[in-house]
């Protein structure tokens, strides 16, 4: 999965499940901040919109289906062809992307 998906998937999982949204995002593993808000992420220079059941990044053009149950969230990544899954703790947030094997780190 491409790292603009995972960013905004983290993004729309923890200000989701938070019910509070940020201006940023900080990817541990990168040691970086990305500014997001719930419909624009400005690395990518690009529109992020919340449909009923997922995301479509207008910057990848791509969809993914979304889903979070308490404080955990899964879905599937239609341009990879692979799921991922996550948990959403305070303001960090873990993804499993099934594709890459590997988790991911984040803070909103």
């Amino acid at each position: 999965m491409k790292e603009e998906i995972r960013r905004a998937i983290a993004y729309a999982a923890g200000t989701r499940i938070n019910a509070s949204a940020g201006s940023s995002i900080y990817r541990h593993e990168r040691g970086r901040h990305s500014h997001m808000t719930p419909t624009y992420d400005y690395d990518a220079g690009a529109h992020v919109s919340r449909t009923g059941g997922g995301l479509y990044h207008y910057g990848t053009s791509s969809h993914v289906s979304f889903s979070a149950t308490g404080r955990n969230f899964s879905g599937y990544d239609y341009e990879s062809g692979h799921h991922y899954t996550g948990r959403v703790s305070g303001r960090s947030v873990q993804l499993y992307d099934y594709g890459e094997g590997r988790y991911f780190s984040y803070s909103v």
